[in-house]
Parts: structure tokens; sequence; C-alpha cells
């Protein structure tokens, strides 16, 4: 082997892990997502196009090379344009079902039907050109459009950030490889490609880290909020103990202390009645606290979020009104979720505080039940002052607290990431200063059975 040809293969098995661990990451990051399914896929399928000039370059695996050929050219555009489809449904929802999603490998299996009888597996090009073609500019435009259509900023900049990975890579694809490919099947397209390959996976590397890049930087910050309400139940629960046994010694201290004063002193009497008050609210406060940050008791059962919105709507409709704040339900839908009924009324319950304390002179609350493909979404939002960003991303940490007050401890919103933990659900908070702010709470549907 020349060393030319070692620089090749060498490249190649570059090509072949990098491509791989991506899909990998993408899985382990959040399995259940399916975009990051698809996006596998296709990262897998193109992992494909490595395999001849590394794993399988020995004559006697020369079958297994021509079939990984094969399959990386059918199977990877249509990994992208179902990719492409299911990351655009939450922007515009291009609707397709189960035998959609199947009919889209159609002009593959009939390619790959068509070509595996042939010698060698030699592919017609000219006729893979039609369809690859086609599901690639797809592909780019339900990107395109995905971000155009976004409204909320940080989701914006996410889609923006994966237009600019992808897109100049697919028609990088469309020129070097499948038009090139048509033109001279004996084209060597991959120094050409490769370039648009370490350009991608140059500007995801520092996306994940800066920005985020579908899902991978969310984990991360999942990941060390975790930590921190690990900490907080510790320490909650060493301060709850320390609490109960010294207001335990001041209770005592303050009744004998009441006992050996003489009847007539009303000013002692008086200030150990305050030490006991003070003492008694001091538990209190360590009771409260330990109480929202300590590991859920959870007893999941199917319960109708429209029903449960509505309850604790209408439960606090009279306070809020008190506070000025007009209350407004839209139940679109009417999704069954599994989740345990007290906890989700208490978390919704936060939300709807939370956003009348955002709103000190009054204002509006708007809440919404709907129902995505396959999610039940909640959505609560208020007319208040809103948050500056370089709060938001702090609102979910315990014992955070954008507001002022002896009863605010942090630990409303990080309870109600608990609670969306809990259900395999998950919580995003939109806000900027001078327009109000939404909470969105979304969980899986449950199937209902007849």
């Amino acid at each position: 082997m020349s060393d030319k040809d070692g620089a090749k293969v060498h490249a190649m098995l570059i090509y072949l892990i990098v491509l791989a661990t991506a899909a990998a990451v993408l899985l382990a990051v959040h399995s259940r997502s399916e975009i990051n399914r698809w996006a596998a896929f296709f990262l897998l399928s193109a992992a494909l196009g490595g395999l001849p000039r590394t794993v399988f370059r020995t004559p006697d695996l020369a079958y297994w090379a021509h079939l990984s050929e094969l399959l990386n050219h059918t199977l990877t555009p249509c990994g992208v344009l179902l990719f492409a489809i299911v990351y655009a449904e939450t922007a515009f929802r291009p609707r397709i079902g189960p035998y959609g999603k199947a009919a889209v490998f159609l002009p593959a299996a009939a390619t790959i039907l068509a070509t595996l009888p042939q010698p060698g597996m030699a592919l017609n090009f000219k006729a893979l050109l039609i369809w690859t073609v086609t599901y690639y500019l797809a592909a780019c435009y339900l990107l395109v459009q995905s971000y155009a259509r976004e409204t909320q900023p940080r989701m914006k900049r996410n889609r923006l950030i994966t237009v600019l990975i992808t897109v100049p890579t697919l028609l990088g694809v469309i020129a070097f490889i499948n038009v090139a490919k048509a033109i001279s099947p004996a084209f060597d397209f991959f120094r050409y490609i490769s370039v648009f390959i370490v350009y991608s996976f140059a500007l995801a590397g520092l996306c994940v880290f800066v920005y985020g890049v579908l899902g991978v930087k969310v984990r991360i910050e999942r990941d060390s909020l975790q930590g921190a309400l690990k900490t907080a139940r510790m320490s909650s629960g060493v301060l709850n103990h320390a609490v109960k046994n010294e207001v335990g010694k001041i209770a005592i201290g303050v009744e004998n202390a009441k006992r050996s004063i003489g009847p007539g002193d009303t000013d002692a009497g008086e200030h150990l009645d305050m030490i006991a008050s003070a003492a008694s609210h001091l538990m209190e406060m360590a009771g409260r606290v330990h109480s929202r940050t300590r590991e859920l008791a959870w007893q999941a059962e199917p319960c109708r979020l429209d029903l449960a919105a509505a309850a604790c709507l209408d439960g606090r409709r009279g306070w809020l009104e008190e506070r000025g704040v007009r209350v407004g339900g839209t139940y679109a839908a009417q999704p069954e979720i599994l989740a345990d009924p007290v906890h989700l009324r208490e978390a919704i319950g936060n939300l709807l505080a939370n956003a009348a304390e955002a709103m000190p002179c009054g204002g509006t609350i708007e809440i919404a039940v709907e129902q995505e493909r396959k999610a039940a979404v909640l959505r609560v939002r208020d007319t208040g002052s809103g948050i500056p960003q370089e709060e938001l991303r702090r609102v979910w940490e315990p014992f955070y607290s954008t507001k002022q007050g002896k009863a605010n401890y942090g630990l409303g919103l990080s309870y109600v990431y608990q609670v969306m933990e809990k259900s395999g659900g998950e919580a995003n908070i939109a806000s900027s200063p001078g327009t109000g702010t939404v909470v969105t709470l979304r969980w899986p549907l449950r199937r209902r059975k007849a």
C-alpha cells in the first residue's frame, strides 16, 4: 500500500469513527427523541460509506464492501429526509404518519432490489440521482423553513445552528457524490466531501458546548441541575434535623422560664411568647424548605391534564382576582398523561403563584392545554415584567429566585422541574423584559385503553 493509499485509509477510518460516535452520542443523550433517532440513523448510514476502504478492503470481503456502499447511497438520503421532517414538525408540522415514513424508503428499496443482482452491485448513479437529489433538497428546504417559522428566540437560534451544520454538507453531497458520480462513476468524491464533513463537525462540536445541538447541551445542563437538587436535598435534610433539635430545646427553655417568673411579670411573659413564636416560625420555614427539596413520593396514575389545570385555576381564582390578576383557561384538548395527581396540581399551582408574583400591580394569566402529535402540552402565560436572559438560565435551580420576599425560597420552579422529571416530561421557559413569561410543560401522551 502506498503512502497516499494509507493516508486515505486513515482518513476514511476517522470519518467512520466520527460519524458512528456522533450517532452514539445523540442516542445516549436522548434515545426517546425521534429527532435524535433519525439523526443517528442517517449518521450511521453515512458511516457505512467508510467501510469499503477500512474494514472490507480485502478481495474476499468484496461482497460486503459493495453491499455497504449500496446501503450508504440509498439509506442516507432517506434518513436525512425523515430527520428533517420530524425536526420541522415542531415548527410548522409537515405531518407524516408511520405509513408515510415507510413510503420514504420505497425508492431506496427499489434501488437495492434492482442493484443486488448486478455484477459487483454496480449502482446506476443516473437513476439514483433522480430521487436522492430530490430527498436532499427537500430536507434542506424543511430545515430552512423550520428556522424561518420558529417564533421562540432560543429555538430559532438552535434551528439556525442546525441549518448551518447540515445544509452546506447536504449541498456538497449532492454536488460531489450524486451529480459527480452520475457523470463519472469512478469519481473519487471523498477528498472533496471531507471538507464539508470537517466543517460540519467542527461547527457542531463548538455549538454543543456554547449553545447546544439536538439536546446535547440540554442534557449536560440537566445533569448539573440534578447535582444541585441532590445537594439541596441533603442540605435541607440536615438543616431540618438541626432546627428541630434546637427549637425543641428553646421550647423546653421557654416553658421552664414561664414557670419561674411571677404572675404579675407580663413583660417577661410577652418576651417569652415572642421567642416561642419565632422558634415556631423557624421550624415552619425549615419544614417547608425540606418538603420542597426532598425526593418526591411518587404515585403515578392516569390523569386528565385539562381537568387538573381547570381545578388548579378554579381553586386559585379568588386569590388571583384579589391581587388584580385576570385569569383565563383554554382547553383545546383533553389529553391523558401518567403522573401523580397531587404533585401535578401542586406544580401547576406553583406556576400560577409565580405568574401572579411577577405582576404585583395586576395583569393577566392565561393557562392553555393543547395536544401535539406525541405530547400533551400545558402553557402558563403571564403579562408580567419578564425575566432577563442572564437570569433565565438559572430559574430551575433550587434557592434561586428573581423575586425578593420573606416567603420566597426560590424552590417553586425546581419543584416543577422534579415533577416533570418524575413524569417523563420536560419544562421550558421563554421570557424577556417587558413581554411577560411563558412556561411550557410537555408530557408524552398516554394511550388510552378501551
